[in-house]
């Protein structure tokens, strides 16, 4: 038992425990000592509760981030991409460029979206700029396609509110939220039908910043041919491609305990432009083919060589920053230590009479190409 990772989850997932048992990982019960936990989101709500005062040790590190859900929950997720549309303008950023028409050229990768029912008038007035739009909405706080529903007219909106039993948009704060975006009414079709493209981002830590994306990842395809027909708002199976219903038919705070692993939806339309639909803070480990589970089983190994590398017991004062070769399928994104060493290279080669035996020069001048801040 000595030096072996102690392991729990509340996920009952085979590309998980086969992956924990294949490192010869111990499993123990959530009340006794342990080292590496595969939460689910409900189960570190509750670790990270003021009631609950839990406290963790420098020998254990879990799966999820502890307000995650500033960047998994829609409205969160839309508010935050706005805050940081107005940073990049108030810092004269050039990717918060517009064009004539007032949209932004390198940031409009989100549709229109307005939350609801706090943006209702809002809302309302950008809907009357185009009455034949159609419009999705979505519950915030909920996943897999669950309570997902399309709107052509302002009456149904009104009908929904009265369904709900709530007379008004403005003064509901118990309602449940709601996020409604523009549809996207010209998605890039394969043989008919609609798809989403998943794909997975590894973040170690936040401060500093530390991304990985996964090579691999999967298009899910609805099972009925697309129509961007009216007639067809209520036929969920022509529209959403979530797992879920095909089978059937950063201002994150930053812990060294944690790792989380993303998946980013993204839609592309019929000019081969990207829209960010919404990031997942569990992503589903259940498989339904054989490639499927492959692809989950080694994206979670990848996963576990980069959080608890050697499969040794964790050390929260370790960097998180493993060697080139323990990556996998994954390639870095971002690493904002390099980046900022590499900005402090560039100050120190604009300066004449220095000699500069930094490790970023050698690679640049070796032809690889340098990791430089998003902004």
């Amino acid at each position: 038992m000595a030096g072996k990772v102690k392991w729990v989850t509340d996920i009952e997932k085979s590309v998980l425990i086969n992956n924990f048992e294949k490192r010869g990982w111990i499993q123990v019960a959530e009340n006794e000592d342990w080292n590496f936990y595969w939460m689910s989101v409900q189960t570190i709500r509750n670790v990270f509760s003021v009631e609950t005062g839990y406290r963790l040790s420098d020998d254990q590190i879990i799966n999820h981030f502890p307000n995650h859900y500033e960047l998994t929950r829609k409205d969160l997720m839309v508010k935050n991409i706005k805050r940081y549309r107005k940073e990049l303008e108030k810092e004269g950023s050039p990717l918060a460029e517009k064009d004539e028409n007032g949209k932004y050229i390198y940031l409009d990768f989100v549709p229109v979206t307005f939350m609801l029912p706090a943006d209702y008038n809002l809302f309302v007035e950008e809907f009357r700029k185009n009455p034949s739009s159609t419009w999705i909405m979505k519950p915030c706080g909920k996943a897999q396609g669950k309570g997902i529903f399309l709107i052509n007219k302002l009456s149904q909106i009104k009908k929904w509110s009265r369904d709900s039993k709530t007379s008004s948009f403005v003064s509901q704060s118990s309602k449940e939220a709601y996020v409604i975006s523009l549809y996207i009414n010209n998605p890039l079709l394969i043989g008919g039908k609609k798809f989403d493209l998943r794909l997975y981002v590894l973040v170690s830590t936040y401060r500093p910043l530390r991304c990985y994306m996964y090579k691999l990842g999967f298009c899910r395809f609805c099972t009925v041919k697309y129509t961007p027909s009216t007639s067809e708002l209520d036929n969920m199976f022509v529209h959403l491609t979530n797992v879920a219903i095909q089978k059937h038919g950063p201002v994150i705070n930053n812990d060294k305990h944690c790792f989380e692993c993303y998946g980013y939806d993204i839609i592309i339309d019929d000019k081969l432009k990207p829209w960010l639909i919404e990031v997942n803070a569990s992503p589903s480990l259940t498989s339904s083919t054989a490639n499927d589970r492959i692809l989950k089983y080694n994206l979670i190994n990848d996963t576990l060589n980069i959080a608890v590398p050697n499969g040794e017991i964790p050390d929260c004062k370790w960097n998180k920053s493993p060697p080139k070769e323990a990556l996998g399928n994954y390639e870095i994104l971002y690493d904002e230590e390099m980046a900022q060493s590499d900005g402090a290279d560039r100050d120190l080669r604009s300066r004449p009479g220095q000699s500069i035996g930094l490790k970023g020069n050698r690679a640049r001048d070796s032809g690889k190409p340098v990791l430089t801040t998003w902004k």
